[in-house]
C-alpha cells in the first residue's frame, strides 16, 4: 500500500481530503505569533493583517522533528510513503523532510514538486491516482518525475502590492501596473516563478487573453485535470474562467481551489491561474 502526502502549499482543499492526503502545514508569522497553515489561519486573516500593518506575513516550514513524527504517524499502517513538497527554491520543506526521511529505512520518498499551489497538488493527485491503481512507491515516483517540467504553474494577479511589499517588484512598477491596469503573467520554471508577458486591461480580459495564450502554447496536453485556482477571487471571474476553459480545453475535470495562506500571503487577492499537465 503507497499512502500520498504533501505540504500545505498543494492547495488540495476538498480534492485531498477526499482522497485522504495527509497534509503537513507550514507555518504562517504575523507579528509575534506563528499559525499553522489551513488550520488556525486563512486567507481572509492574511487580507486584514496586511491592511492593518501594511507588512506581509512571513512564513516557515516545519522542523525535521516534525516531519520524523508526521512520517511516523502516516506509515502506521505500513507501507510505504510519498511525500511531496513545494519548490526547494522557495522553501526549506523539501530539504527538512528528505532529511526526516533517512529516518525511515527507505520507506518514505520526498519528491520536490519544483511548483507551488496546485501545480504541486496535479502532481500529488497523478500520484494518487496510480497508488489507486495498485502501483508501487517507486514506479509512481518515477512517472511523477517525468512530469514535473511538463506541469504549467502559472498566474496572473490583479495588482502587485503583496509581490512590492514581498520584494517581487518596484515601488514604480507597482504604481505603474496598477494605474495602467498592467497585470503581468507569473510562471514557474525548474522551480523558480518569472514574470513572463504582461496583460493589459481589467482582470476579465486579462484572464481572457491568458487562458487564450496558453490553449495555443499547449495543444496537447494530460486531459484527466486541470485545476483552477485564485485567492479569493471575484465570483464572476472565476466563473469567466470556468467557462472559457471548457470552451477550449477538453479536461475531463476542472477543480476550483481556493489558495491557502502561504500562497495568498505572496500574491494578494484577486490572483487567478490555471494549471494542469502538458505532454
Amino acid at each position: 500500500m503507497v499512502k500520498i502526502s504533501a505540504d500545505s502549499t498543494c492547495d488540495l482543499g476538498e480534492y485531498g481530503r477526499e482522497r485522504n492526503i495527509a497534509i503537513m502545514p507550514l507555518s504562517v508569522i504575523l507579528g509575534d505569533k506563528s499559525y499553522r497553515d489551513g488550520v488556525e489561519i486563512m486567507p481572509q486573516d492574511i487580507f486584514e493583517y496586511v491592511e492593518k500593518t501594511g507588512v506581509l506575513p512571513k512564513t516557515s516550514a516545519p522542523a525535521i522533528a516534525d516531519y520524523e513524527e508526521f512520517f511516523a504517524r502516516e506509515l502506521e499502517g505500513g507501507g510505504a510513503l510519498l511525500h511531496f513538497n513545494i519548490s526547494a527554491k522557495s522553501s526549506s520543506s523539501y530539504d527538512h523532510a528528505a532529511e526526516a526521511a533517512k529516518s525511515f529505512q527507505g520507506k518514505v520518498t520526498v519528491i520536490d514538486s519544483k511548483a507551488l499551489s496546485s501545480g504541486q497538488g496535479l502532481l500529488v493527485m497523478k500520484a494518487s491516482d496510480l497508488a489507486a491503481e495498485g502501483k508501487g512507491a517507486e514506479e509512481i515516483a518515477a512517472v511523477i518525475q517525468t512530469l514535473i517540467p511538463k506541469t504549467n504553474t502559472s498566474f496572473v494577479p490583479d495588482r502587485l502590492d503583496y509581490l512590492y511589499k514581498g520584494g517581487r517588484c518596484s515601488r514604480m512598477a507597482m504604481y505603474g501596473a496598477n494605474l495602467l491596469k498592467i497585470h503581468p503573467l507569473i510562471e514557474m520554471h525548474d522551480g523558480q516563478l518569472f514574470a513572463d508577458k504582461r496583460y493589459r486591461g481589467n482582470m476579465k480580459k486579462c484572464i481572457s487573453n491568458y487562458i487564450d495564450d496558453l490553449a495555443e502554447q499547449y495543444p496537447a496536453y494530460d486531459e484527466t485535470r486541470c485545476f483552477i485556482t485564485h485567492s479569493n477571487a471575484d465570483r464572476e471571474i472565476v466563473d469567466y474562467a470556468i467557462e472559457k476553459t471548457k470552451s477550449l480545453f477538453s479536461f475531463r475535470e476542472i477543480c476550483e481551489t481556493v489558495a491557502g495562506s502561504v500562497i495568498t500571503g505572496h500574491c494578494g487577492r484577486n490572483t487567478l491561474g490555471l494549471l494542469f499537465i502538458a505532454r
